[in-house]
């Protein structure tokens, strides 16, 4: 699974449902993985989130590189939506083959309608 800045901002509020899915997530043997944008759209002040610290190195966080550049601006132009941060987890969702995590189904419906069977699944964050 691929985990949006919303996902992110409940572990660091420590919100009871962030703790199930990590915890159901570790159980499956699934990997979590988020983006270095994400990230950073997270990102305040390591001494103020601590439990968003010691959360982040149990993550595959996947960086922005040149090879997402034109699958980024594809996404964009097709969807008529100008989040950078979301198109690149779409882009690496799709090169990962994973399922996002997002609050934000309508940014990533618009994002991912025109893929056909590369589009990948979305589920959503409570």
């Amino acid at each position: 699974m691929i985990l949006d800045a919303v996902v992110l901002i409940a572990v660091d509020r420590d919100e009871p449902d962030a703790k199930d899915f990590i915890e159901a997530a570790r159980v499956e043997g699934e990997p979590l993985r988020t983006t270095a944008p994400v990230v950073a759209q997270v990102w305040r002040d390591g001494s103020r989130q601590a439990r968003l610290s010691r959360f982040l190195p149990t993550l595959d966080v996947r960086p922005f590189t040149t090879e997402h550049i034109s699958l980024v601006g594809t996404l964009l132009r097709h969807s008529g939506v100008s989040d950078v941060v979301d198109a690149h987890l779409v882009a690496c969702a799709i090169h990962l083959d994973e399922t996002i995590i997002s609050s934000d189904l309508n940014d990533f419906t618009r994002l991912t309608a025109h893929l056909g069977e590369s589009k990948p699944r979305v589920r959503r964050w409570h």
